[in-house]
């Protein structure tokens, strides 16, 4: 993909999984004239302060609400709806028509029937429409979840991350597509724009960045890069929902004041492939909490 299809393709549908306002800058970085042991106690004490939210996190997960969701999940999977009356049983999303276990640390990945490259969120809508004969469009209308609405295909990514728990990330990259796919993500991830010159990189493309008391991990790295999908789809306690990692992209998106991404883009596919593929051999525990 050329420089500037890409660019055009960032320029419509924004591009950055960055911090939620300005003044992360300001909270992130130390001054530059600050004492050196000054420098090394302001991030010790913050990280502890978010050990403690781990800790709260871990005893949530215990009896995590998103079991509810993935329970809501199997069933909408297994239910006739739609204009074709057909369930979800032979969704193929990369191992075989209904084979679940494992699908989604393999994903994202090329898929010949679509000729694209897919994240789970993104191939499970396109096995509503194939299969079910629901239309994209209205899927699109209220695609996250919201006030008391938890939209069919949250429940539904759930319920297929919950078949690969406890699996490690093995997002794959043989086909020239995967590989076209993790390079326009880089490129994404990397790329300065908007009313702040932001990037990706800008608050995930280093050691030691964090916004009030949340770390931010670097997602170049595979240390780093599990973070970016682990836990998710998740029960944010803030607000009382369900949310999928499409949602999560596209709130950095927002909180850049940039243009979000149409609903199951290929954006976000190749920024999630750049994600999955940085975090492979990391073991994925399942849908879970978030703050």
């Amino acid at each position: 993909m050329s420089s500037i299809k890409l660019r055009a393709v960032v320029a419509l549908s924004g591009l950055a999984l960055v911090c939620a306002a300005q003044v992360a800058r300001s909270e992130a970085a130390v001054p530059k004239k600050a004492a050196a042991p000054a420098k090394k106690a302001a991030p010790e004490s913050k990280s502890a302060i978010a050990a403690e939210f781990e800790k709260f996190r871990d005893i949530m997960e215990d009896a995590s609400p998103a079991e509810l969701f993935e329970a809501k999940g199997a069933e909408l999977w297994k239910q006739k709806r739609g204009p074709k009356n057909a369930s979800l049983e032979k969704c193929d999303l990369g191992l075989g028509p209904g084979v679940l276990k494992g699908a989604y640390v393999r994903l994202p990945r090329y898929f010949a029937d679509a000729d694209q490259v897919m994240d789970a969120e993104r191939r499970i809508v396109y096995c509503m429409v194939t299969l079910q004969g629901f239309k994209e469009s209205d899927l699109a209308k209220q695609p996250f979840s919201k006030g008391s609405h938890v939209p069919d295909p949250v429940s539904l990514v759930t319920f297929v991350a919950g078949q690969s728990r406890g699996m490690k990330i093995a997002a794959p990259q043989k086909h020239p597509r995967e590989r076209e796919a993790y390079k326009v993500g880089e490129e994404i991830f990397d790329y300065r724009a908007g009313p702040w010159d932001f990037s990706c990189a800008t608050c995930h493309g280093d050691e030691g960045l964090r916004i009030r008391t949340q770390d931010l991990p670097d997602l170049s790295t595979k240390k780093g890069a599990i973070a970016a999908f682990q836990g998710w789809p998740g029960y944010r306690m803030t607000g009382g929902l369900m949310h999928t990692l499409q949602w999560r992209l596209n709130d950095c998106f927002r909180q850049q004041r940039f243009p979000e991404p149409a609903y199951v883009s290929q954006t976000l596919s190749d920024l999630m492939t750049y994600l999955a593929v940085n975090a492979n051999g990391q073991v994925y525990k399942g849908p879970g909490i978030k703050r």
